[in-house]
């Protein structure tokens, strides 16, 4: 097995281990923190059952939102999909893309679930996922008086 990363070692230290979904959900939260740098917050929508829900902590740990500040929340649903927004009320979607979902749940196994999110980390967040922006109207922000 190859060296990891310094940060997913880091990653595989506070999760317990290195599998596809945690990975997903780190790769998830850098790409709305790219976006949102400043304050943000997140909305997942994976419900608490593994290895689903392992896309949270890869999320807690790559976009500073965590259960702990409540900048988080957790939603029932079983779906590898987050929203992230800032203050200002701009938006990003960000959802695992379906034919990646079939392949992670039907491919992973106890004995391959490092090397698999080691496949998925070398790959682009465009064949990844799909996401969506919307920024704030700010035009709109100033007619309702909320500068």
């Amino acid at each position: 097995m190859e060296e990891l990363p310094l940060e997913l070692l880091i990653l595989k230290s506070f999760h317990g281990h290195l599998g596809p979904y945690v990975i997903l959900g780190y790769m998830m939260g850098k790409i709305a923190r790219e976006k949102f740098p400043d304050k943000i917050y997140a909305n997942v929508y994976t419900g608490t059952k593994p290895p689903l829900s392992c896309l949270v902590d890869g999320i807690q740990m790559s976009s500073c939102c965590t259960l702990g500040k409540g900048n988080i929340t957790l939603h029932t649903g079983g779906f590898p999909m987050a929203t992230f927004n800032d203050d200002e009320g701009s938006k990003l979607m960000i959802e695992l893309k379906a034919d990646i979902r079939e392949k992670v749940d039907s491919e992973m196994s106890l004995g391959n679930e490092e090397q698999r999110a080691l496949e998925l980390y070398a790959m682009s967040s465009k064949k990844l996922f799909n996401s969506e922006y919307t920024p704030v109207n700010r035009s709109f922000r100033r007619l309702i008086g909320k500068q």
